[in-house]
Formats: structure tokens, sequence, C-alpha cells
């Protein structure tokens, strides 16, 4: 085989299938990258067998075949070539010499036919705003659990619906759910898929890089999500198991509520977490009249406190809170002031963005003892 490239088409590529490529693999070919010219086009695939991409970029193909070649290495390389015009061409077994004009490097590849065979997607189910998608992942992700014990919490539920689009993730100790109504085109009934944390990444990586997709197309098969963005293609595992009883747990009669500006009490929480216990990083919040008092104190260190005007006048309250899961949604929020709603220091907290938008955006916390 033997085609050419563009240097910044390539390069855009491989900088996007670095993330699906298996790093620390017992399986050779999965640390590889498969490459197929043919016309005018160069298809590019990569999977570590729960993840896989399919992308493409413009080529001139002089005879056409199929190489895989060491993903890392080639994006390495590819980097650091100069801004021209990439040459290909395969020789004996599966060595490769790659040229870019003074430059030439020999690389080894592996056979095609040890890559893994991708899944071809079906018919399309839904088409969904790409900016929304990347919103409600950027909302939700950093609340999936991180334990592999908790399998089916390893990813966000992802709920479609003919008016609007859902998206879940919880990690038993708090929930992230946002909600816009959407009109989505071809969802004709209600879809619930899990989508891996991994694919969710991705995907929103891909988005960012992407500005030409205005809508990612969704379908699944039995074992598998799709995600098409045109010349990109994501494909993810589906997780099985069944996702927790949400409904359940978004409280109701949180009727103690107070409202703050988002960057005021952010800074006043990872200041005040700095005297916080390194192993349980509580911080206690104690609201009195017209007041919200932020608190640590570390066995050996000392304690710190910073107190906050608000408007509140209902009895005086105190909870205990794990800061970092409150940084992780002050963090994600975009709207200027966010609102904690309590019902007593032993129930969840909600927390909400001020004003409230078109994406209903919750954030529900278990407190801690204090």
């Amino acid at each position: 085989m033997e085609f050419t490239v563009r240097k910044f088409d390539l390069l855009q590529e491989l900088t996007l299938i670095q993330g699906v490529v298996e790093r620390k693999t017992t399986i050779p070919i999965l640390a590889n990258v498969l490459l197929h010219a043919e016309g005018g086009e160069l298809r590019i695939a990569a999977t570590d067998l729960e993840t896989g991409l399919k992308s493409m970029c413009a080529s001139k193909t002089t005879v056409p075949g199929t190489i895989t070649l060491p993903a890392k290495r080639l994006f390495e390389i590819v980097r650091a070539l100069p801004d021209k015009e990439i040459k290909f061409k395969r020789g004996e077994a599966n060595w490769v010499a790659v040229t870019c004009g003074s430059t030439r490097f020999r690389i080894a590849g592996l056979p095609q036919e040890d890559f893994p065979a991708l899944p071809e997607p079906k018919p399309i189910a839904g088409k969904i705003p790409a900016d929304v998608l990347a919103k409600l992942i950027l909302r939700t992700i950093f609340a999936i659990s991180t334990e592999d014990s908790k399998y089916t919490l390893s990813g966000a539920l992802l709920l479609l619906k003919p008016g609007s689009i859902t998206m879940v993730a919880t990690d038993g100790h708090r929930l992230a759910h946002v909600e816009k109504a959407e009109d989505l085109e071809e969802v004709r009934e209600e879809i619930k898929v899990l989508v891996p944390k991994k694919a969710m990444a991705e995907l929103a990586r891909i988005i960012s890089e992407s500005p030409d997709a205005d809508r990612v197309g969704f379908s699944r098969d039995d074992n598998h999500l799709f995600f098409d963005m045109g010349k990109r293609l994501l494909i993810s595992r589906m997780l099985t198991g069944q996702f927790p009883n949400y409904e359940a747990v978004l409280p109701r009669g949180n009727d103690r509520s107070v409202t703050v500006n988002r960057e005021e009490i952010t800074a006043a929480i990872k200041r005040v977490a700095i005297l916080s216990d390194e192993r349980s990083r509580t911080i206690k919040l104690a609201l009195g009249n017209g007041s919200l008092e932020i608190t640590a104190s570390h066995s050996d260190l000392g304690e710190a406190h910073e107190t906050l005007e608000v408007e509140y006048s209902k009895e005086d309250l105190q909870v205990g809170f794990n800061y970092v899961y409150l940084l992780d949604f002050l963090a994600t929020a975009d709207e200027p002031e966010v609102s904690f709603e309590f019902k007593d220091s032993e129930s969840a907290a909600q927390l909400r963005v001020q004003p409230s938008t078109d994406y209903n955006y919750r954030y529900v916390v278990m407190p801690m003892r204090i």
C-alpha cells in the first residue's frame, strides 16, 4: 500500500484516538491503530475492546491497502514532523516507510488480520444536539463511581424521550441529575441506556474537536452503543444491569434554602478546607440568622472559619459534607449563583444553579456525621 496525507489532517485524528488506544495491554495489537487507504480517504480505527473509535481524513491513495502501526509512536512521529505532506509506503512483511520532506522513518507494524473487528452501527435511533450532550456529560461525569465493585454505577444513565434528554450519575454518596427539554429528531419512544465513564469522556473530547458536527446520531445493538459525528464514530460496550431508582433519592420537602454567589462560596470552601482532615475531608456548614459559617478542624493542625452573609431567617442548622463533593458541583456549574436546600442535618441536601436555566441541573449529596 502507498498513500499521502496532510500532516494536520492525520494529526487531528491521531490525537483523538490516543484516548481510546489501550496503553497497558497484554494484547499487542490493541496498542496499534488500523489505517486503511482507499480512493481519497484514509480510514483510521482503534479500540481497547471496551471503547472503539473510527474516523477518516482525506488522502491521496496510490496503492490501496491496510496496515496497523503503534498508535503512540505514530502520533509522536507525526506531531514532530514538519508541516508538509506525509507519505506512507508498505514494504516487506509489516514494515512501513514514513517520509516527510527530508525526514524518513521505518516503523514495524503488526498483521492487520490480528486487529479486532469493530461492530457496525445500527440505524440512527435519535439525533442529539452535540453541545447539549457535551454539557450533560460535563455536569454528571464527576459523580460516577470509581469503585470496580459498583459495576452499574461505573457509568451514567442516558434517558432519551421524544421531548427531553436526561443524564444521571451517582456513586452512592452523591447524585448529579441534568434534564433538558429538547425536541429530539427520530426519537419515537423512551430510550434508556447506561454509558460507561470512559465513553462519556471520549465523547465529550471528540465533540469539542468536531465543530462541524452539530448533532450526534445515537444507535445501539444488543451489546454496543454508537455515537455518530459524521466522519467520526465512537463505539462503546453497553453497561448491563439495573441503575438505581434515582427518582426515589431526589429530595422532597427541603424547605430550608439559602442562595449564595457561586464564586464566593467556592473560594471560601477552598480556603477552609486547607485545615480539614485529610481522610474524611469534612467541612461543616452552619446556617444561622443571616449568615452561613463554613468551618473545618484538624486534630493536629487547628481549625478554620469563614462566614458569608446570606438571606436566611429559619431555625439554625449544622450540616457536615465532604468538601470535594461540593467543589465538584461548583466547578461544573457556570451560573452565577447556587442554592443549597436542606431538610435537616441528617437528610440529603440538594444543590441547584441559580437563576434556573433550560438545563434543570440538580445535585444531591449525603451529609457526613460531625
